[in-house]
């Protein structure tokens, strides 16, 4: 029978052999999904508290990848690796490596260059990578990960609070969240950089 896939504001479509690679077949509804891989995301969270990291190492491609699979590795076969498919948003999947490249290059600009304050830096390029949408799902969750990593590892401050949410669940947090994305997508970082903060 298979799960039967349901999709809130702001969220991406799978395709049906993104669909094939959900490794848990026992699975067969959204909630029970969203429960395995808040689980998987837990473990990487654990993995990543155990890790001392550098700039060098989070501002790379590698990195990106295996964060990614940490999160949802033990949820999707393809948890990890680029998407080959095009989707509503994000980059053209053949453009991925390209354009990541070039945010990273640009990341490690504004550091060195402090070219924005902390929390904007990791807000941009967590809008960014999100933007790129590297993965075939998580990077909404992938790339809040990311920004925490790089503010708390890079900056030494506080990881954002991101309203105490997942944003897994279609509620008001997460419309606020997403009309913070679209705000972003205009050029306006703001409300993206206070929402991270509240």
């Amino acid at each position: 029978m298979g799960i039967k896939f349901a999709y809130d504001d702001g969220q991406t479509p799978l395709n049906e052999e993104e669909k094939e690679g959900l490794l848990l077949k026992s699975v067969t509804t959204h909630n029970e999904l969203d429960e395995h891989e808040q689980l998987n995301i837990e473990k990487a969270i654990e993995w990543i508290i155990g890790l001392k990291l550098k700039k060098d190492r989070i501002l790379t491609e590698d990195f990106i990848k295996t964060l990614h699979k940490k999160m949802l590795g033990k949820v999707w076969r393809w948890a990890g690796e680029f998407r080959k498919s095009e989707k509503n948003i994000g980059a053209k999947w053949i453009n991925i490596p390209v354009d990541l490249r070039t945010l990273l290059d640009d990341t490690h600009f504004w550091i060195e260059n402090k070219t924005f304050p902390p929390d904007e830096i990791a807000i941009r390029f967590k809008h960014r990578l999100v933007s790129i949408h590297c993965f075939p799902n998580g990077n909404g969750r992938h790339s809040r990960i990311m920004a925490d990593i790089l503010i708390e590892a890079v900056f030494e401050e506080a990881i954002f609070s991101w309203n105490q949410s997942n944003m897994v669940k279609a509620d008001e947090t997460r419309a606020e969240y997403i009309q913070s994305i679209r705000e972003a997508d205009k050029g306006s970082i703001e409300s993206l950089i206070k929402f991270a903060r509240t």
